[in-house]
């Protein structure tokens, strides 16, 4: 072939190629953007890049850049399938408040806009608070305490989830039902306030129809009232209320000297994610719907030193009752995400302290980033976290202050107190040694600071004290004094104050009588509680005012100072005054007597009785002796 000729087919060949070129970019589809994660975020921040999650259509290399002043982008990045773009969004310090665009830009030069907002920060008094052993924590279901908004209750957005006959619906509690019963809940005593998590949760019902239950196999439809299936972790949940609703609750809660501590949820989705069937990176969760392991509860094997990634897997890889898709934080990018959305709600909201879902089923290396980056930004916000397990050796190695094997301390500042609330349960519900209590107290050592615990009763997971074999009210009377004078800071969940009955899930979530349109009676109002219920709820409101009043029992050190089978006594005491806590399980009366004089209490001291009907304790050459009903307990103090 003469060069001629060679030169011509080049040419020919190259007007094919830029005639392809140009079909190509002419039939691309423009870009298109659907959610911006996070849509807005601040000058300033310890985050700065912020990764922006896009999530939307025809994406594949599509550039992106910032419009309007004090932003500039940085990385971008493209997922397979052309739905997702991760965006490095750069702020300057001095940056002012207000609205600014990220502009997508395809091959094609077509283009989309989406919004971006740069917010003015919250102030930071009064707000990220933490909450501390001063503090009585109260736990609301909010979809069963009040419902005070009946517009809300069959959203248009999520038809047909709304149903107050079955038990799995949801039932029209709102963010405005705790706003109206915030004095309710200083009358009783509350100064923190925990709800369910409040991201927007699924707006189907029964697309999969039924998935299993862990209790013998039962089956439930899934409608997430509950709030543990996120389907937007940016969203609130529309049968709750609005997030201007959201602010305004806790506005109104810190107007009151209430805190609000956030419910989060690290480790799962909920199945109706639009991730599940999309995942925005190919590792963004640990398998997939059609093929994944189911978790298998063995949380030991994030502690065991002779444990190895394939004994490990089921625990942190496994999907939660084998359907609630496991996030994968080993992917740098959803560790970024879930760091940055909680610190998100944080400052969006104003929330005090955090409680973190399911603890043990997510890398301890990921905690410690997590909390590193929250103590960054908010350095007073605390997190509570949830290890559901009775073993004191298990919930120590996960807190803060305890280097474990893997050289990896966790960052989590406390814990609910599982062991000790199976030991009250036994002893107080159903009548067996109240020596269990002080056994597992004596377990302390463990904690790297035990005097932060959060003791219970009950919580939402669980059959409620009153459903216990053998349970009165007199036994719930004497779990709520152990729980409002032992160390730490005390958790109420919502209708145990009027010893409100209930099995297991869902039974214990029912809704606070009075709280709905149509109760027959109004459980809020001491007028509509049974005696019973007045006897509990001011037995629970008493025990408020005397940890208010009483120091020690919020700050003192703990001293035992007597334990048999059916008694138990201990101080509490700060150096320069003392409370002495003394209870009696037995059926019977029961007369003891103990040194006092170790604990701060003079050696022939009158006493003041707070609570009880004790007879009149007397101390003589440091010996307390003291006769308690049965099956009561009594505070006492030096006068």
């Amino acid at each position: 072939m003469n060069q001629t000729k060679l030169l011509a087919r080049r040419a020919s060949l190259l007007s094919l190629f830029v005639f392809a070129a140009a079909v190509v970019c002419f039939a691309q589809a423009p870009p298109e953007v659907s959610k911006v994660e996070p849509p807005n975020w601040w000058a300033g921040h310890s985050i700065n890049p912020v990764r922006v999650l896009l999530r939307g259509r025809n994406l594949s290399g599509a550039r992106v850049e910032a419009v309007g002043a004090s932003v500039q982008t940085g990385l971008v990045r493209a997922n397979a399938a052309g739905t997702y773009l991760f965006v490095d969004v750069h702020i300057d310090r001095s940056a002012p408040p207000g609205m600014r665009r990220l502009r997508v830009t395809n091959g094609a030069g077509q283009t989309t806009e989406a919004p971006f907002e740069i917010s003015a920060p919250l102030s930071r008094a009064g707000r990220f608070q933490g909450f501390t052993s001063d503090d009585v924590i109260y736990f609301i279901m909010p979809d069963r305490f009040a419902d005070a908004d009946p517009a809300n209750n069959n959203p248009s957005k999520s038809p047909g989830l709304y149903d107050r006959s079955k038990p799995r619906y949801y039932h029209g509690g709102d963010f405005q039902g705790i706003i109206d019963r915030l004095p309710y809940l200083k009358e009783l005593g509350v100064t923190a306030l925990w709800f369910n998590p409040v991201y927007d949760n699924n707006d189907r019902l029964n697309d999969r129809e039924t998935y299993p239950e862990v209790e013998g196999g039962e089956k439930r439809p899934i409608t997430d009232y509950h709030g543990y299936g996120p389907v937007d972790f940016y969203g609130v949940e529309e049968h709750y209320g609005s997030m201007a609703k959201l602010k305004e609750l806790v506005e109104k809660a810190h107007a009151a000297g209430i805190k609000v501590i956030q419910d989060q949820v690290a480790n799962h989705t909920g199945p109706y994610h639009p991730w599940v069937k999309d995942p925005p990176t190919p590792t963004w969760f640990y398998g997939t719907e059609e093929k994944h392991l189911s978790n298998n509860w063995q949380k030991w094997t994030t502690m065991n030193p002779r444990a190895t990634y394939q004994t490990q897997r089921r625990n942190l890889e496994g999907w939660f009752i084998d359907i609630l898709p496991d996030l994968n934080q080993d992917d740098e990018e959803v560790r970024r995400y879930l760091i940055q959305n909680t610190l998100w709600w944080l400052g969006t909201i104003g929330f005090d302290a955090i409680r973190m879902d399911t603890l043990p089923h997510v890398p301890r290396h990921f905690w410690r980033d997590w909390t590193t980056a929250i103590e960054r930004e908010y350095p007073t916000v605390n997190v509570l976290g949830e290890l559901f397990d009775g073993d004191p050796a298990l919930l120590s190695y996960f807190q803060r202050g305890r280097t474990g094997h893997d050289r990896i301390d966790t960052g989590i500042h406390t814990l609910y107190d599982f062991p000790l609330h199976y030991a009250l349960r036994d002893a107080f519900a159903k009548g067996q040694e109240i020596r269990k209590i002080q056994t597992v107290l004596a377990h302390d050592f463990l904690y790297p600071n035990p005097d932060v615990l959060v003791p219970f009763v009950g919580v939402h997971d669980m059959l409620r004290f009153m459903n216990e074999p053998g349970a009165t009210t007199d036994g719930l009377k004497l779990a709520q004094t152990l729980v409002m004078t032992t160390r730490g800071t005390p958790l109420l969940y919502y209708g145990d104050e009027i010893a409100m009955p209930g099995g297991g899930d869902p039974d214990n979530r029912r809704d606070f009588p009075g709280g709905f349109p149509g109760d027959a009676r109004n459980a809020f109002d001491e007028r509509g509680r049974t005696p019973a219920e007045n006897n509990v709820f001011n037995h629970l409101k008493l025990l408020g005012r005397l940890r208010a009043q009483l120091e020690p029992l919020r700050r003192g050190k703990s001293f035992d100072l007597y334990d048999a089978e059916q008694q138990y006594a201990y101080a509490r005491t700060t150096g320069t005054s003392s409370v002495i806590v003394v209870f009696n399980n037995d059926t019977k009366p029961a007369t003891i007597s103990f040194d006092v004089t170790g604990v701060g209490v003079s050696r022939d001291a009158k006493l003041a009785v707070h609570l009880g009907t004790a007879s009149r304790g007397s101390v003589k050459d440091g010996m307390l002796q003291i006769t308690l009903p049965a099956r009561t307990a009594t505070i006492l103090t030096e006068k």
